[in-house]
């Protein structure tokens, strides 16, 4: 297990939240002192915790998020978490980590090299960044902070469970979003399937697969 500091909680705040497409919910937004990597990351607190909330680790994503690029699943995959946590009962952390942690201007820089045919990781790779150089010690603290040690996490993605688990929280089961696929996104969705093993059933895929298990 990965030692890391305890944070405490900053400021708690009542918000009505309202989506485009008409859904609202109220949430708590919860700041933090002490995190680790000393960047302002949010809790949004959705519902009433129980002893195994449903937890989602939302990387920031200023493009998919905001401005609703159809390059990513963010924004998409930010609505249905919103409402399935709400549902269940646990927490959304909005975790300032651009660009799985390499920031908005290189998150460009990559989209270029993408547009010139490398996928989402070989670009990283061929600007001198980590392919994701997301680190999740913060997360564990906030959710401490909360006062959750077990969870079920809302996620495609094995390395934040491990991270997690690494950490010292108990991941009862890993919870697959939904797949929100678009003719801009398709290849960023295929490389994250096949470079770092999303839980994402992509049709193309899955029949590959049967083929080749037939």
């Amino acid at each position: 297990m990965r030692d890391h500091p305890t944070a405490t909680v900053r400021t708690r705040v009542r918000v009505p939240l309202r989506f485009g497409d008409g859904y609202s919910v109220d949430a708590e937004l919860v700041t933090f002192h002490g995190l680790d990597d000393g960047e302002e990351h949010l809790a949004v607190v959705l519902g009433e915790i129980g002893a195994n909330p449903l937890v989602r680790l939302h990387s920031e994503c200023l493009t998919g998020d905001v401005f609703g690029s159809a390059r990513c699943d963010c924004g998409p995959q930010l609505r249905e978490a919103v409402e399935r946590i709400a549902d269940h009962g646990g927490v959304l952390l909005y975790l300032r980590q651009e660009g799985r942690g390499i920031g908005l201007y290189n998150k460009l820089d990559a989209y270029a090299l993408q547009d010139q045919g490398l996928d989402t990781y070989a670009a990283n790779a061929a600007l001198g960044l980590p392919e994701d150089g997301r680190d999740y010690t913060a997360a564990a603290q906030m959710l401490r902070a909360l006062g959750i040690d077990s969870l079920d996490l809302l996620s495609n993605n094995p390395d934040k469970a491990e991270q997690l688990r690494e950490l010292g929280l108990t991941v009862s089961r890993r919870v697959p979003t939904g797949v929100f696929t678009t003719d801009h996104n398709v290849r960023y969705l295929r490389a994250k399937v096949l470079q770092t093993q999303h839980t994402l059933p992509l049709p193309e895929l899955t029949e590959r697969a049967g083929l080749s298990a037939g």
